[in-house]
């Protein structure tokens, strides 16, 4: 049986990688819920830096705009989830939408001044906002316990429904990040999404087309800062510790390798890295003391064979074709 010639047509031979990935991506996630162990822990970490990537893919693959300091976002909300739940004992899903409320309002805060600012100036300015929040988290230690960490975060749940299986946390932690590309995904192919890519094109074009270049930049800046309080926040509620070198730089780094791993500016890219990106060091881990130079070349043949990222050579999550109206009016 063949298919219509039709439908061969618009699949191509991109659409069946997509598939074929699709598939082999699927059959990773069934693997590892039936193992579970070790690679179980991996994937639910690879599922909150994907969370933490579909927020920063809004401001640098959408907007064009570089952001170093996402994780000061992931460590308020990260901190302002433990300290509401253990502290004040408030339930774990509020917790997470109230630490969320307080990092949209510090985004807006920080970003209005700060995105006036353009290029390497935009990028160390927000990477100066990561080392502050990184030295705060360590020297408040009434609030944040220095480098001792936070303890004793509950699970998520809602009212008596937790989730504290390890299979389970994996399950919602998908859900998740299905929703969260569902937004983007939603948000990129809507008038805003098209003003975004309008100025990662052009901002003198796009000012010329009516767009207002510092609201949509700091509207993006806002929502990957939501998208980054709630990867910290789930990452506080899954592993039930915390400390001031989870969102160090480390964690800049590690996401940035994600995003474009998996493909800067696309709508799964950042899902599809942030799982690459996590089981690649657990691949690489057999080549015993050579693993780190292992690693390294690993990425350095993506960067040079695949510069667009996986999501581009399978021909996923690509733009819809922008239509004529003007995304500003």
């Amino acid at each position: 049986m063949t298919l219509p010639s039709s439908i061969s047509t618009r699949l191509g031979q991109h659409g069946y990688l997509a598939v074929g990935g699709a598939i082999l991506l699927g059959l990773l996630f069934v693997f590892v819920f039936v193992r579970g162990g070790y690679l179980l822990t991996v994937m639910q970490l690879a599922m909150i830096y994907g969370v933490f990537c579909i927020g920063l893919n809004f401001f640098m693959g959408y907007t064009g705009q570089a952001s170093f300091g996402q994780n000061a976002f992931a460590a308020l909300g990260g901190y302002g989830t433990a300290v509401l739940c253990v502290q004040y004992g408030w339930e774990p899903i509020l917790a997470l939408f109230a630490s969320m409320a307080i990092s949209g309002v510090a985004s807006v805060v920080v970003g209005y001044p700060t995105l006036r600012l353009r290029g390497h100036y935009l990028a160390m300015a927000t990477f100066a906002l990561g080392l502050i929040t990184y030295d705060i988290s360590v020297q408040w230690q009434s609030v944040t316990q220095g480098y001792m960490g936070y303890s004793g975060i509950p699970p998520l749940g809602i009212g008596p429904f937790t989730v504290e299986d390890e299979r389970w946390k994996l399950v919602v932690l998908m859900v998740i990040v299905l929703f969260g590309l569902w937004i983007s995904g939603r948000l990129r192919n809507s008038r805003f999404g098209r003003a975004l890519r309008a100025i990662s094109t052009s901002e003198l074009g796009a000012s010329a087309l009516g767009i207002r270049i510092s609201h949509y930049k700091l509207a993006a800046f806002v929502i990957a800062a939501l998208y980054a309080s709630a990867a910290g926040s789930l990452f506080a509620h899954v592993v039930g510790f915390i400390s001031p070198e989870v969102f160090g730089a480390q964690m800049v780094i590690v996401t940035f390798t994600m995003l474009y791993v998996g493909g800067v500016g696309t709508v799964l890219g950042p899902a599809i890295g942030a799982v690459i990106a996590s089981l690649l060091p657990e691949i690489v881990r057999s080549t015993g003391r050579f693993q780190d130079i292992a690693y390294a070349l690993v990425l350095i043949l993506l960067l040079i064979y695949v510069p667009k990222g996986l999501s581009a050579l399978f021909g996923i999550g690509r733009p819809r074709p922008a239509k004529t109206t003007n995304p500003g009016s």
